[in-house]
């Protein structure tokens, strides 16, 4: 059977099971900025998702990069505006990350039903920082095994922010169930070299 495990049932030991590469930093920004934040993805032009012929119920917006799920290539788009570059100053060294590496983000916003499943970020892209908005929610993880999946889930409180990184971003895949509340994030990724 595979290894299951919730990263906040015991907090003295979370850290030691975190999948090697998957970080959190708690209240990364404040109140006041998250309700700006919060503003801002809504006077986006945001539209529903789409993979191929399936729409999703999320709805996206990017910057830096979009990416073609048909054609499976990243996609011009608009560059991030001075708003998302002073958020990015701010977040990168929270992470060690050099912020001028975060050349995409992507703005979600999960109105109620709306989720995301299974998944990993296409290989274009590197590590992933992600700030929760908003809303608590539980970040799912799972990774394929010889039995089946080990498993994990990681508290997203609001104003959270969290990284994927080697292990965590190349081996584990990561989805959020559908909430019954408003739900915003502000992803923030580096480009792989291949991509560049």
């Amino acid at each position: 059977m595979a290894r299951q495990f919730d990263l906040f049932s015991d907090p003295a030991d979370a850290a030691a099971r975190l999948p090697p590469g998957l970080s959190l930093v708690p209240e990364a920004i404040t109140p006041a900025q998250e309700a700006a934040f919060a503003e801002r993805i809504d006077a986006t032009p945001l539209e529903p998702f789409r993979f191929g012929q399936w729409t999703g119920r999320r709805l996206t917006f990017s910057y830096g990069t979009g990416y073609d799920y048909t054609r499976g290539q990243p996609t011009p788009a608009p560059p991030l505006p001075d708003w998302l570059l002073a958020l990015r100053e701010r977040l990168a060294p929270l992470t060690g990350l050099d912020a001028a590496a975060l050349a995409q983000a992507l703005l979600i916003r999960y109105d109620p039903g709306a989720g995301i499943g299974w998944h990993r970020d296409r290989p274009v892209y590197g590590d992933v920082l992600g700030l929760s908005l908003s809303a608590a929610c539980t970040l799912r993880l799972r990774r394929r095994t010889a039995t089946g999946f080990e498993r994990a889930s990681l508290l997203l409180p609001r104003r959270a922010l969290y990284r994927l990184a080697g292990e965590a971003r190349q081996e584990w895949e990561h989805s959020i169930a559908p909430m019954d509340e408003v739900r915003r994030s502000i992803t923030l990724r580096t480009m792989t070299a291949a991509s560049r």
